[in-house]
């Protein structure tokens, strides 16, 4: 996974970037409306964290706008605010769930995969495609129903292909979301590490769009 932070506060970004790095979740983070608007990109993030308060202005304005760009990524609310009526503003303008501050950072992770799996229209922890079923959390694959034995970058690999099937995702992008396994990696292992998942779970499964990417088909 590949999450937008927009936080204004050091510490809780700092420590929001630690958390979701120690479960593999590569992170980009901004502490103005602004600069959340200029990077965002369609298909570049699963996920935001979207702070209600920042220094130019409200998280729900921007979410609003987004929303009328048709922009689905799932966001997740965070504000120190408990007000109900807030909660309610932000779930009615197309928040996909709410955090109150101060909340536990297991909590939130939580959270984040929780609404990254309705996104990927799995209604559990194990995603079923076809043949293939994934369990992310705990980084198991099964093939008609025989475990795969697969390398932590071939199960990410997998992860990320398999989290939108028919989407194509790029050699760049795949690169970005390894980089808590260690440094970013380049097009020319990725490759390898493709290969290698091909030989594992059937080449047809995953198609080379010459020129683009990649994208898993089911």
């Amino acid at each position: 996974m590949h999450l937008l932070i927009v936080e204004d506060d050091l510490d809780l970004g700092r420590a929001l970037q630690a958390a979701l790095k120690a479960e593999a979740v590569t992170t980009e983070w901004v502490r103005q409306l602004a600069d959340a608007d200029a990077l965002f990109e369609p298909d570049r993030f699963d996920c935001v964290l979207l702070d209600l308060g920042l220094p130019d202005g409200s998280g729900l304005a921007l979410l609003r706008a987004w929303r009328a760009r048709q922009i689905a990524v799932p966001v997740i609310m965070i504000t120190a605010s408990a007000d109900l009526n807030d909660k309610l503003a932000g779930l009615d303008d197309g928040a996909d769930d709410y955090l109150c501050k101060p909340f536990a950072v297991s909590e939130m992770v939580s959270r984040v995969r929780a609404v990254c799996r309705r996104s990927a229209r799995q209604a559990s922890e194990v995603w079923s495609l076809g043949a293939l079923s994934l369990k992310p959390r705990v980084h198991l694959a099964w093939l008609d129903g025989l475990a795969l034995d697969l390398s932590p970058r071939e199960f990410r690999l997998l992860v990320e292909l398999a989290r939108d099937p028919g989407r194509i995702v790029s050699k760049t992008v795949l690169g970005q979301r390894l980089e808590p396994l260690g440094d970013i990696v380049d097009g020319a292992t990725i490759e390898v590490h493709l290969s290698n998942l091909r030989r594992k779970i059937g080449a047809e499964r995953i198609r080379t769009v010459r020129g683009v990417g990649y994208q898993y088909v089911v």
